[in-house]
C-alpha cells in the first residue's frame, strides 16, 4: 500500500501564518479604538461595523468546518439529494428579514444553546488534521480552542468579525483550489457527473412524502427552511452580528448578501464529494481501511492530489478557519447572553448595585475564556456523534427548533402568555430529544450508495464475505445490504423520522401546546399588547397585495398596529421614528409618542 503523504514545510508555514494573522487581529483591536473597555465595544463592536464585513462574517459562520468536511462526505456516501437544500434559503431569508430580524434588532432577544454545536465544530477539523498529518486529534482541539479564545478575549466582536472576513477568504480559496485541481485530475466535470450517474449518485427529484426517508425534496426544502431559520433568526451568534451594524436596513442587507455565498459554498462542497468519488469509485478508502470516517475523505483526497507544497496547508487552513470563525462568534455571543440575561438580572433580584461598565467588560472577557474551555470539553462528546453534517443538523433540530417555536409564539400570536410559552418550550424540547435519543438507540436504516475496492492493490488484506467477485460499482456487501432484522418496539417507528424534520416537528409542538395552554390559563388580550412586540406578518409578507384596510385590520387580530402607523404619520418616517425610539430606549426614556421604556423588559414570553 502506498505510504500516506504528510505535510511539507511549506504547508506548515501557510497553516501557521493563518493562526498568527488571526491572533494578530485580536491584538490589533485590543490596542486600537476604545481598546475593548466597554461592553458595547467588546460585545457589539460599537454597532459601527460595515455591511460587507458583517455579511462575510455571517457567511463564515455558516460555512463551518462541518460544511467543508460533511458536505463532500454526504455526496460521496449518499449522493446529491442534499444539494436541493439550497432552495430552502429562498424561504428562510424572506421570513427572517421580514418577520424576525426587525423585532430582534429592536429587542436584542437572545438564545443560548450553541456550546454543544461548537463542540462538534471544534472536533471536525481536528479529524482533518489527524488524517493528513498524524497529529493527535486532541492536540488539535486544544490548539484551536486556545487560539480562538485568545483573539476573541483580546479583540472582542471587532476581532471576531474581521477574523471571519480573513478566514472566509481562506476557506473559499482552499475549496476552490480543490475544485479546480480535482476536476482537472478527474478528466473534467462532465466525466465526474458521468461516473456519479453510473453509481446512482445523481438524485435531485425524490418527491416521496414519506417523512422517514433521510433526504427528500420536502424534508430538505420545508424541513431545511425551519432548520435554517433556527440558525439565522434565533441563533445568538447570527443575531449579534446583525446588531453590529448601525441600522435595521443595513442588517437586512448583510443577511441578503449571504444568499449567493451560501449557494456557492453548498455547491462547491457537493461537487468536491463527486470529484472524490470519481477518483475512488473503484477503490473506496473507507472500505479498504485507509480512512476511518467519511468526514476524513476530503483531507485524504487533498493530500493525494494537491501535491504542490503549500496547497494542502492552504486547504487545512481553510478547514481550521471554518471552525475558528464559528467558535469565536459563539463564545462571544454566549458571553453576551450570560451577562445580560443571567448575571445582571440576578444582581437586581439580590438587590445588588449594578456593575460598572469596566467590571461588566471584565466579566464578559472571563466568560469568553470559560466558554472557550467548555467548548473544548464538548468536543469530547462530539467524537461519539458519527457523521458531523447529520450530527450538527440534529443538534440544531433538537434545540434550535423549540427556540424558534418559542420566539414565533411570542412574535406572531398575541394571545400567548408566559405559562403557554414555558409549557410549550418544555414540550418541544422533550419531543425533539425523545426522537433524537431514540434514533441513537434504535437507529433508522440509511442505505449508502455502492462502493468497490476491486481496483485496489491490497496485499495481505483479507476481506470478509467475498465469496462473490466484486466489480466496480458492485453493491457494497458491507454497507448496502439490509441489516439483520431484530425485534424493535412499536415506538421505534417514531425514531425513523428524518433528522431534517426535527426542527419543524419541535416548532409545531411548541406553538400548538403553547397556544392551548395559553387559552386554558387565560390568553393575553391583543388590544393590550405593545404592537412593537408583535410582527404584522401579513402586512410584511403580503405587502404587494392591494388588500382592503378592513381586511388588514382583521389580520392584525386586535393588535393596534394601525395606531402605531398613525403615530408615525404624525411625525417622522417609520424608519426615523424607529431610530429615535431605539436611541431613547438606550437612554431609558420614553419617545415622543409615549412609547414605554426598554422593550426588552416588556417581552411577554
Amino acid at each position: 500500500m502506498e505510504e500516506r503523504r504528510t505535510f511539507h514545510v511549506a504547508d506548515y508555514v501557510v497553516f501557521s501564518l493563518m493562526l498568527v494573522i488571526s491572533a494578530g487581529i485580536g491584538v490589533y483591536y485590543r490596542c486600537t479604538g476604545g481598546k475593548q473597555k466597554t461592553t458595547r465595544e467588546f460585545l457589539m463592536a460599537d454597532r459601527k461595523m460595515g455591511v460587507l464585513p458583517v455579511a462575510l462574517s455571517l457567511l463564515a459562520s455558516f460555512t463551518s468546518a462541518i460544511t467543508l468536511l460533511g458536505g463532500p462526505a454526504e455526496s460521496y456516501t449518499f449522493g446529491t439529494q442534499f444539494w436541493v437544500i439550497i432552495f430552502s434559503y429562498f424561504f428562510t431569508f424572506p421570513v427572517c428579514g421580514q418577520v424576525f430580524l426587525p423585532i430582534f434588532y429592536r429587542l436584542e432577544l437572545t438564545s443560548a444553546y450553541e456550546v454543544v454545536y461548537m463542540g462538534i465544530v471544534l472536533f471536525a477539523p481536528a479529524l482533518a488534521i489527524e488524517a493528513v498529518t498524524g497529529l493527535n486529534v486532541w492536540i488539535s482541539v486544544v490548539s484551536m480552542g486556545v487560539v480562538c479564545t485568545f483573539y476573541t478575549t483580546l479583540g472582542g466582536m471587532k476581532a471576531v468579525i474581521w477574523t471571519d472576513v480573513f478566514q472566509c477568504i481562506i476557506m473559499f480559496a482552499g475549496m476552490i483550489t480543490v475544485l479546480i485541481k480535482g476536476s482537472i485530475e478527474a478528466g473534467g466535470i462532465a466525466r465526474v457527473f458521468r461516473v456519479a450517474a453510473e453509481s446512482d449518485r445523481i438524485e435531485f427529484f425524490n418527491f416521496s412524502p414519506d417523512p422517514t426517508i433521510r433526504h427528500t425534496v420536502w424534508c430538505l426544502v420545508v424541513g431545511g427552511a425551519f432548520n435554517n431559520m433556527a440558525i439565522y433568526a434565533t441563533n445568538q451568534a447570527q443575531v449579534q452580528r446583525y446588531l453590529a451594524v448601525g441600522t435595521e436596513k443595513q442588517a437586512k442587507r448583510a443577511m441578503w448578501l449571504n444568499l449567493p455565498g451560501v449557494i456557492l459554498s453548498i455547491s462547491i462542497v457537493q461537487l468536491c464529494g463527486l470529484i472524490i468519488h470519481a477518483r475512488y469509485h473503484g477503490c473506496d478508502p473507507l472500505k479498504n481501511g485507509i480512512v476511518a470516517r467519511s468526514d476524513q475523505l476530503l483531507p485524504y483526497y487533498v493530500m493525494e492530489v494537491l501535491d504542490i507544497p503549500g496547497l494542502p496547508g492552504l486547504f487545512i487552513s481553510g478547514i481550521f478557519s471554518g471552525a475558528l470563525s464559528t467558535i469565536s462568534s459563539g463564545i462571544n455571543s454566549l458571553a453576551a447572553v450570560t451577562l445580560e440575561d443571567l448575571i445582571k438580572p440576578t444582581l437586581k433580584v439580590l438587590k445588588k448595585e449594578d456593575m460598572t461598565e469596566e467590571r461588566a467588560t471584565l466579566v464578559s472577557k472571563i466568560l469568553v475564556v470559560g466558554f472557550g474551555g467548555l467548548c473544548m470539553l464538548f468536543a469530547v462528546l462530539a467524537s461519539t456523534m458519527g457523521q458531523v453534517l447529520q450530527a450538527s443538523n440534529s443538534v440544531f433540530g433538537a434545540i434550535g427548533g423549540p427556540l424558534l417555536g418559542l420566539f414565533s409564539l411570542g412574535m406572531l400570536f398575541p394571545w400567548a402568555n408566559s405559562a403557554g410559552a414555558i409549557v410549550g418550550l418544555l414540550s418541544g424540547i422533550f419531543m425533539a430529544f425523545w426522537i433524537a435519543i431514540g434514533a441513537k438507540i434504535f437507529p433508522p436504516y440509511s442505505p449508502t450508495k455502492s462502493t468497490s475496492i476491486a481496483d485496489c492493490i491490497l496485499p495481505n488484506v483479507t476481506m470478509a464475505n467475498t465469496t462473490t467477485p466484486i466489480a466496480p460499482f458492485a453493491t457494497d456487501v458491507i454497507s448496502t445490504l439490509m441489516p439483520t432484522v431484530e425485534p424493535r418496539p412499536a415506538i421505534a417507528e417514531l425514531y425513523t423520522l428524518s433528522y431534517m424534520w426535527y426542527s419543524a416537528t419541535a416548532f409545531a409542538v411548541v406553538v400548538v401546546v403553547g397556544l392551548l395552554v395559553s387559552f386554558i390559563t387565560g390568553p393575553n388580550k391583543p388590544q393590550q399588547v405593545d404592537p412593537r412586540l408583535i410582527c404584522p406578518v401579513f402586512d410584511r409578507l403580503l405587502c404587494c397585495l392591494p388588500l382592503p384596510q378592513s381586511w388588514r385590520h382583521s389580520l392584525h387580530c386586535g393588535v393596534r398596529h394601525a395606531q402605531q402607523e398613525h403615530d408615525h404619520s404624525q411625525g417622522e418616517s417609520p424608519e426615523t421614528a424607529s431610530r429615535l425610539s431605539e436611541a431613547a430606549t438606550a437612554r431609558g426614556e420614553q419617545t415622543s409618542t409615549g412609547a414605554p421604556k426598554p422593550l426588552r423588559q416588556q417581552t411577554r414570553v
